[in-house]
């Protein structure tokens, strides 16, 4: 049995709030990790396009209120 077997083994043994902590538990680090990703994109200039795209919109008078 390899190690992700026996963790998903384990889980399934889980009593329901231990499995709804656990996956709040995922749901936090995906989102954290999410933000770091975001960041890193941020930093680099891999999201400047949506900056010029935004500016670009907004000097046509394409934006739409929220």
């Amino acid at each position: 049995m390899t190690k992700v077997e026996e963790i998903e083994s384990a889980i399934s043994l889980l009593p329901e709030e231990e499995y709804s902590q656990l996956r709040r538990w995922f749901l936090e680090r995906d989102w954290q990790e999410w933000d770091r990703q975001i960041e890193a994109d941020a930093e680099s200039g891999k999201l400047d396009f949506l900056l010029r795209e935004a500016e670009e919109a907004k000097k046509n008078n394409q934006l739409k209120d929220l």
